[in-house]
């Protein structure tokens, strides 16, 4: 055998030249690698799920930022309704802008699109708030139509709108003063928007149950929107007439308390929450007290019957002026002679008029007008109610000047509800601004004056019309009773002689009284040159206004009898 033939080894091929087959990694080795491998992806895998968590932590905040947001823009209320199913108060759809700062690319590019349409945003405090890191932010409310269209049209990313309920008042500022008003968040600040929140309403929205998916039924009030049309109208036409500052007008059913009509000039839009604000626009027909002057000599006369200590045969001397201490009290248009009663109230004697009260007795003056509740705030629906302001002591001279209508203030509505008391029998009923049923009424009336005494004060109310200063409010075929009202303002402590409050406080028809009618005007001038600024040639012919228009509205039937009509009652 040749050397070439023999068998060779594995250890001597590799050292002959025979091809070189290299040794395979050990068993460790390629562990360690797969180990490694696997780490790497855990790793990344690790990341991948760290990220996730908390983008699905951000996006649940946002989710909840923006959840909470559509929530409070949810929010209904009912409507609110007039005695006849007119709307006064509704809700509508509006859109309002959002924004999410975290999904805005550019910030400036957004700003600048947002500014060119609503411009008052185009701010570096609302740049600021685009840059910042939140996940829901409100950047306006209550859009038009057209801000909408013209927003949505640029396509900013991360801005939105989202649909809300907002009130609407068809009326605007009709009966402002009495429905009231709501904020941005459709929440009532004012008015019977504000009481239904106090009531129920608010409640119910705390507790997430008044919302869109939830209708509600909605609420009536005791007003009449045609009564109130006529009262605002009427109201609005005095002002201009005779360049007054501001008036009052108030119409009230003298058997329920139920308010028909209540008017306040000047008055606020309520779809403009701004013009609520402004000082001048304030309800002074509830919420303002004044001194109502002579009206007041109603409530002395009452008085003075009622205790039994004057009688309607009874005579006051008013030859001269009364002085008491530093204070005299005269007649603006004396008569210079003794007076009846009848004749006291219907030539509007302060004189007379104080020895009424005099004769009466001051406890008894007090009691009496604490029993028709001038002398208590008023409860009544409406939140917006003042308190009288009395006199720090009510002594003789203060009693004096309380009998012909000075010396207190109080609210135009207590003065029509005490009237009420006056003429429907001597019953005290609250007022309300909601419907309430003669039997409801009878429940909460409180008999304050002798039925008796209700006669003789309708038979005084329908003699100054026929004979008195209150002539310009008469209406054919309604037997309009009433009492007229002249008080000085007081400026820094003192009366001031130009500048005058003047009232008319009325009701009809006065043979079976159905409604009480109150106007006040505030610093009226004359109607033209010649003539005064006295109540009975202003808030008497508005009264007359506002009777002859709403008196067909209301049923009550005209009755045309002589043209030579007395009045004559068995005394």
């Amino acid at each position: 055998m040749s050397k070439s033939d023999q068998p060779v080894s594995f250890l001597q091929r590799r050292t002959v030249g025979e091809r070189h087959v290299p040794r395979g990694p050990s068993t460790r080795a390629v562990r360690s690698r797969v180990y490694m491998a696997m780490a790497m992806f855990g790793l990344v895998y690790l990341a991948i799920g760290g990220r996730l968590v908390m983008l699905g932590f951000s996006e649940e905040a946002e989710t909840a930022s923006y959840i909470s947001a559509q929530d409070s823009v949810a929010a209904s209320r009912p409507d609110l309704l007039d005695r006849n199913g007119q709307i006064l108060a509704t809700d509508i759809k509006t859109a309002s802008l959002y924004a999410e700062p975290r999904k805005i690319i550019d910030v400036d590019e957004a700003l600048e699109g947002i500014a060119s349409v609503l411009p008052e945003l185009g701010t570096d405090a609302v740049r600021r708030r685009l840059a910042s890191n939140a996940g829901f932010i409100w950047l306006k409310r209550e859009l038009t139509p057209r801000q909408r269209t013209k927003l949505h049209d640029l396509g900013i990313p991360g801005i939105g709108f989202l649909e809300e309920n907002s009130r609407f008042y068809p009326g605007g500022p009709t009966a402002s003063h009495i429905v009231g008003s709501v904020n941005v968040d459709n929440k009532g600040i004012s008015g019977m928007e504000l009481a239904v929140d106090k009531a129920w309403l608010g409640e119910l929205q705390d507790l997430g149950f008044a919302s869109d998916r939830r209708p509600m039924e909605g609420v009536s009030l005791s007003v009449d929107l045609r009564v109130q049309h006529v009262v605002r109208d009427e109201l609005a036409k005095a002002l201009e007439r005779y360049k007054a500052i501001a008036g009052v007008g108030i119409v009230l059913d003298v058997r329920t308390g139920e308010v028909i009509g209540m008017s306040s000039l000047p008055d606020f839009d309520p779809n403009d929450r701004a013009q609520a604000l402004e000082k001048n626009r304030l309800n002074r027909a509830t919420g303002g007290v004044f001194e109502m002057g002579s009206v007041f000599k109603a409530f002395t006369v009452a008085m003075a019957l009622d205790s039994g200590k004057v009688t309607m045969d009874d005579s006051f001397d008013a030859t001269r002026p009364l002085r008491v201490g530093r204070r005299t009290i005269n007649d603006f248009h004396g008569k210079r002679r003794i007076l009846s009663v009848a004749e006291t109230f219907i030539y509007s004697s302060n004189i007379g008029t104080a020895k009424m009260m005099l004769a009466a007795g001051v406890d008894t003056q007090k009691a009496f007008m604490e029993r028709i509740g001038l002398t208590t705030r008023t409860e009544t629906d409406l939140p917006e109610v003042a308190t009288p302001l009395l006199p720090p002591k009510w002594n003789e001279l203060a009693a004096m000047t309380i009998s012909f209508g000075h010396g207190i203030s109080v609210t135009p509505m207590q003065t029509a509800v005490a009237t009420a008391a006056l003429v429907n029998g001597g019953r005290l009923i609250p007022p309300t601004f909601t419907p309430r049923s003669e039997a409801e009424a009878n429940g909460l009336a409180q008999q304050v004056i002798d039925p008796r005494t209700s006669e003789i004060m309708r038979y005084l109310f329908r003699l100054n019309v026929l004979s008195g200063s209150g002539r310009r409010a008469e209406v054919p075929g309604y037997v309009v009773g009433g009492k007229t009202g002249t008080a000085e303002k007081i400026e820094n402590g003192r009366y001031v002689s130009d500048k005058r409050r003047n009232s008319f406080l009325s009701a009809f028809p006065m043979d079976d009284p159905r409604y009480v009618v109150l106007v006040v005007l505030d610093e009226p001038k004359p109607e033209r040159e010649g003539i005064g600024a006295t109540a009975g040639l202003n808030t008497a012919p508005t009264t007359s206004a506002i009777i002859r228009r709403i008196a067909p509205t209301l049923g009550v039937l005209p009755k045309f009898g002589d043209k030579t009509e007395t009045v004559s009652i068995a005394y």
